[in-house]
């Protein structure tokens, strides 16, 4: 059986827009491990960028970049983190973020 994706009130998690985090929060992400296969580097901003609105993924960057991590690793395709952000409709603002410390699309 298949469950389709809850919506609306039906999630379990509502959604926290006026939150304020911490440095200490946002460096958090810089500890995940990567699932085995991907670049640690590329999946730690994968999880920056889905769990943060744009004014903290562009502090996380700043962490990321001062913790001597690599805004341009590539997956096995060649593909950069970049290249996955600006296929997005909606992540203008997140690619510029990228851009601006340096990160370049791959391919």
């Amino acid at each position: 059986m298949i469950e389709e994706k809850k919506t609306g009130a039906a999630r379990t998690q509502p959604a926290t827009r006026n939150e304020t985090w911490s440095d200490e929060r946002v460096k958090s992400f810089l500890d995940f491990e990567a699932p085995e296969g991907m670049p640690r580097d590329y999946y730690l901003l994968e999880k920056a960028y889905r769990g943060m609105l744009p004014d903290l993924f562009e502090r996380f960057i700043a962490f990321f970049i001062a913790d001597k991590h690599d805004i341009n690793a590539k997956l096995e395709d060649g593909s950069t983190f970049l290249d996955q952000v600006s296929a997005h409709r909606k992540s203008g603002e997140y690619a510029s973020i990228l851009t601006a410390a340096g990160a370049v699309k791959g391919k």
